[in-house]
């Protein structure tokens, strides 16, 4: 050993000291060349320290590679890495298979308009901000905790834009404009950002088939200007005879003449609401680029209003009348003819799959889907309502409303109702999503037709479907129809036929029993408020747990925390004069529903036939009492008239296996307890 300096010291190499912790055996000595491999050194430095440091140099810290090398390939060293090594590959093997595995047996989580009711507002009759008797944007935005408080996240507006308001909005003058009376463009901004900002989901009125005879693009085609002279249907004709026998929705003929341009113009509504020509590409790509206006602005979904008229038969030819032998000069309703040539003609689901098409364009950022709904009243052609679904290949509006459970007020009987809802799911394509309504702005309230003890338990019907519900402003508390007199008129239709009017089911929304009901600080509203308002508000409704709008709110919170209700079977078990009943399960799952709807007089119904039902269930809601938790014996269920019962079962045996001509799901989905998940099954 030799010694060296550094920074003017000197250092020597002391006495080696033997590190007991590499002792190895004889073998391993000899291999290795003796006790001299297997010994370290420790550093003396001196002078510059009044005592010696010696710093032992562990042989972790140097060991050479070659003994590195030497203890690596040893059996009780190499055999545990190796073990530890492939016990690694195989864990994360097993966990990639397993998420993939997870990834593809799960069912799709549901989408917002799934996973919530939609709820309608009649803008004119929601809340009014300004004091002028109307409601507006500014008073939607007032009321949003509302929405939150039900626990809707999805909210339709009816039209806002610009409008001379024959039609109330639906006569549009500018489809890329606020009307005034509603606020302004930077208040529907305001509105939108604060519904994203509270969950909320806003879908708007699309309104395709005409516009108002105040737009721009009429007036032009009105004076014969060359590029809208066709953005129209334009036909000759004279002041006395109309180019055909077609009749427009509000009666009397569906032409009116023009005199600049000497031609008739077709419009199936109002005759201040001219059609569209949609076999005109322009007029194609402008109402396109209307969509993606709106799509940019960031509204979530659009109903697409009155889809069925938006193409006509290019020849114009006279519609069959429903009564061969009636005159043709005393037609003068539309349902006095066979719209085969003003409804659903070919090339009308082209149209609206291009739509839907850029509605997709705009649904990939996650979490942002735009819903899209079609609007169609085919009560007797369910064929044709069926269609806007789409074809297995080709993706179209993710539902058509369905209007079935409307008719209820003449169907009011257990079977009557089982029969409604059946219309619809037995048709319906397989793997599609159903949908209720009960009320909008064009049909008399369903509290008013059926009778207000039974708006709690079309209320449970609606909410325990499968499917998604729509709400229609005011449902939520059982507001019914207003008394008009001819003189408060102020719908269109109303005018041209009184007892159709539509004013009754569009009064104010009903807030608390302050003046005006909590609408409006103005003198005077644009229609009157049902007397009432003092009783039956949402104020007054929120203090008492039995009310309309509790139960509601009960119902809406269950359907979201309940997978039988939301993502389950539903499987009919009872229908009769009285009561209509039916369970909501889900493979794997031992709790389960079974809804009992009395839709007539009281009665009690045995079920000890269904041998999938314990014996006893469980009172989980009931709409006529709070005594929840008691127990109910299935051979002697007893309802009020009126009443609606959600009873809460447990069982290892399923109904819809044995029994699947009285079972529908959208989506088969299972559950698997053991890790908390939905499977495909």
């Amino acid at each position: 050993m030799s010694s060296g300096t550094a920074n003017g010291s000197s250092m020597e190499l002391g006495e080696c000291i033997q590190n007991t912790g590499f002792h190895e055996d004889d073998k391993t000595e000899d291999a290795v060349g003796g006790d001299e491999e297997n010994r370290t050194s420790t550093v003396r430095m001196s002078p510059g320290r009044e005592e010696d440091t010696y710093t032992q140099i562990k042989p972790y810290a140097g060991m050479p590679k070659e003994v590195l090398l030497l203890y690596s390939v040893q059996a009780r060293y190499r055999l545990p890495r190796e073990i530890l090594f492939w016990l690694t590959i195989v864990c994360t093997l097993a966990l990639v298979a397993l998420t993939i595995t997870v990834i593809v047996m799960s069912p799709r989580c549901l989408s917002w308009w799934q996973s919530s009711p939609v709820y309608q507002i009649y803008p004119r009759s929601f809340k009014d901000s300004d004091s002028d008797g109307i409601g507006d944007l500014k008073g939607i935005l007032d009321k949003l905790d509302h929405f939150q408080y039900l626990n809707i996240k999805a909210i339709w507006i009816s039209p806002f834009y610009k409008s001379p308001m024959k039609d109330f909005g639906y006569d549009v003058e500018d489809f890329r404009d606020i009307d005034p009376l509603f606020g302004s463009m930077q208040d529907f901004d305001d509105l939108l950002a604060a519904m994203h900002d509270k969950g909320l989901k806003l879908i708007m009125d699309f309104i395709p088939n005409h516009t108002s005879d105040t737009h721009q693009w009429f007036n032009l085609s009105s004076s014969g200007h060359a590029q809208y002279k066709d953005y129209y249907i334009w036909a000759n004709c004279n002041t006395t005879h109309a180019p055909n026998n077609w009749v427009s929705v509000f009666g009397n003929s569906s032409w009116t003449y023009v005199e600049e341009r000497q031609q008739c113009y077709y419009h199936q509504f109002l005759k201040e609401q001219p059609d569209l020509n949609f076999r005109n590409p322009h007029v194609r790509r402008e109402m396109t680029e209307i969509v993606r206006f709106w799509l940019e602005k960031g509204v979530d979904g659009f109903r697409m209003d009155a889809v069925k008229h938006i193409l006509e038969a290019k020849h114009l030819r006279d519609e069959p009348q429903v009564d061969p032998q009636q005159d043709p000069d005393t037609i003068d309703t539309e349902f006095e003819l066979h719209h085969d040539y003003t409804t659903t003609q070919l090339g009308l689901h082209d149209i609206l799959q291009a739509w839907r098409g850029e509605m997709d364009v705009y649904s990939r950022e996650p979490g942002r889907y735009r819903f899209m709904v079609a609007e169609s009243y085919d009560y007797e052609e369910t064929d044709k309502t069926m269609m806007y679904y789409g074809t297995p290949h080709v993706k179209e509006s993710d539902f058509p409303f369905n209007f079935y459970l409307m008719d209820l007020p003449t169907n009011l009987t257990g079977t009557g109702a089982q029969g409604l809802v059946n219309l619809w799911m037995a048709n319906m394509p397989v793997g599609k999503w159903p949908n209720w309504v009960v009320g909008n702005h064009d049909k008399p309230r369903i509290s008013s037709s059926v009778g207000q003890e039974y708006i709690k338990v079309i209320n449970m019907l609606l909410l325990t479907l499968p499917g998604t519900p729509t709400t229609y402003y005011g449902e939520e508390i059982g507001m019914v129809n207003i008394n008009v007199t001819i003189d408060e008129i102020q719908d269109p239709f109303g005018k041209f036929n009184p007892n159709a009017s539509r004013d009754p089911q569009r009064s104010p929304m009903q807030w608390s029993d302050g003046p005006n009901a909590g609408f409006s600080d103005a003198n005077h509203t644009w229609l009157p408020l049902h007397p009432h308002h003092t009783t039956v508000n949402v104020e007054a409704q929120q203090k008492d747990s039995g009310s309309v709008l509790s139960q509601y709110r009960a119902l809406s919170l269950l359907r979201q925390t309940q997978l039988p209700l939301h993502r389950g079977w539903m499987c009919y078990i009872w229908s009769d004069a009285d009561v209509f009943a039916f369970l909501r399960e889900i493979d794997g799952l031992d709790k389960a529903f079974l809804v009992v709807l009395n839709f007539g007089a009281d009665s009690v119904i045995n079920l000890s036939a269904i041998t999938e039902l314990p014996e006893q269930l469980t009172l989980h809601m009931s709409t006529n009492q709070e005594n929840y938790g008691m127990p109910v014996i299935k051979s002697s269920i007893a309802t009020a008239r009126g009443e609606g019962l959600l009873l809460e079962y447990s069982t290892h045996m399923r109904f819809n296996p044995g029994h699947a001509s009285q079972c529908f799901v959208s989506e088969k989905a299972c559950y698997l307890g053991a890790l908390d998940i939905l499977y495909k099954c």
